[in-house]
């Protein structure tokens, strides 16, 4: 009997680690009798054997694996080229290994789609397959990825929390800076924060518009008369009309951009040209690892995932991703397909303009509409400030 390995790239999800006990469990389930291994740090863990046997897992700690955020097997960035996937399928034949999963994004799926071809190449049967994750939600054709749902939830949630803050003392502007790269799937999803066109966030500032200091301005300058306090959500990723990050990148890879501080550089754009109080906050890490708003929805999703893609390398369908696709809205329906790698590799599904109001500073109610059924509603809250306007 063969064996499987199931490796993790790119940036930890508050669910990544669901989707590994989700395959695991259809593993066992289907009476897999080979070697469940795990490449510790992912393709780096993969190139030097560095391997960790989960053949053997309790009921108990899968139980537990579902709930642990972040990555329980590790996982890295390490980029890989000719020479390293050709040893990778040395390690392959070395450990009998005929099934390989790696949970990712676009970047993970470029290498999965890789490792196959170099084995195709030496003649070496390997049955791949891939798992969607990501935050960003930036991967082509699945309808949204595992790791998304929980991530937006928190950036709904924290922007409703600091809208109460800035209501009830409405003296500043505050600039919560979030992730996603060069796509604007989680600055759009603060915009659930709303329950009243007047609530925050005022201002969504996504990557894929390029940022015009003189609008910026005059917007906060406009929303600050009206309201007092105002909140701004600017994506990590805003670029100039020429293309560039509004601040320059701290750190460069290959296929990874340590971005520059958005809202600092933002913050100090109001202080020093509108002469009003500002702060930034950056939730950074804890928006994607919080295990205290990680959905449920989310973490089902995951789990199937895991499942589907287990299912579809068994029954001999290489080359392929799992991904959801939505049967309805309303009730909230999906179901489970499967997606050529290649079709993913390096692609990025950056925010659409369709999902954008006119001016692309907040969002269409098309956009609430797709996402509300994901995250629901923040929390409930009362406020008395306004109550007679």
């Amino acid at each position: 009997m063969k064996n499987i390995i199931i490796g993790h790239g790119g940036g930890p999800t508050a669910v990544l680690n669901a989707s590994l006990a989700g395959a695991i469990k259809e593993l066992k389930r289907k009476g897999f009798d080979g070697k469940i291994y795990a490449a510790r740090f992912g393709s780096k863990g993969l190139l030097n054997e560095d391997f960790i046997d989960l053949t053997n897992l309790t009921d108990k700690e899968l139980k537990l694996l579902i709930h642990t955020p972040g990555s329980a097997i590790g996982t890295s960035r390490f980029p890989l080229y000719d020479k390293e996937y050709e040893k990778i399928v040395d390690i392959l034949i070395k450990y009998n290994i005929g099934y390989i999963l790696f949970s990712g994004g676009n970047g993970s799926m470029d290498t999965i789609g890789n490792i196959y071809k170099h084995a195709l190449k030496r003649n070496y049967h390997i049955v791949c397959g891939g798992i969607p994750k990501t935050i960003d939600n930036d991967i082509s054709i699945t309808d949204h990825a595992p790791g998304f749902i929980s991530c937006a939830k928190f950036i709904m949630q924290s922007v409703s929390d600091c809208a109460q803050d800035i209501k009830g003392l409405p003296i500043h502007v505050s600039i919560i800076e979030v992730m996603g790269r060069n796509a604007g799937w989680l600055a759009a999803s603060s915009a659930l924060a709303r329950r009243d066109k007047n609530d925050a966030p005022h201002i969504i500032l996504f990557p894929e518009v390029p940022f015009d200091e003189k609008k910026f301005l005059n917007l906060v300058k406009e929303k600050h008369q009206k309201y007092g306090g105002v909140i701004v959500v600017a994506s990590e990723g805003l670029k100039d009309k020429g293309g560039k990050p509004i601040v320059a990148p701290i750190f460069k890879t290959e296929r990874a951009t340590y971005f520059g501080d958005v809202g600092s550089y933002l913050q100090t754009l109001v202080i020093s040209k509108l002469g009003i109080k500002a702060r930034s906050e950056k939730p950074g890490l804890l928006s994607r690892c919080s295990t205290s708003l990680t959905s449920n929805l989310d973490l089902k999703e995951a789990r199937l995932m895991g499942k589907v893609a287990v299912d579809a390398v068994l029954k001999g369908k290489n080359g392929y991703m799992t991904g959801i696709k939505r049967i309805s809205s309303n009730p909230y329906k999906i179901k489970p397909i499967l997606i050529p790698i290649e079709e993913v590799m390096l692609k990025e599904s950056i925010f659409p303009k369709k999902y954008m109001s006119e001016d692309k500073y907040n969002v269409s109610e098309e956009f609430i509409e797709w996402l509300r059924p994901l995250v629901g509603y923040p929390r409930e809250a009362i406020s008395f400030v306004d109550k007679d306007k």
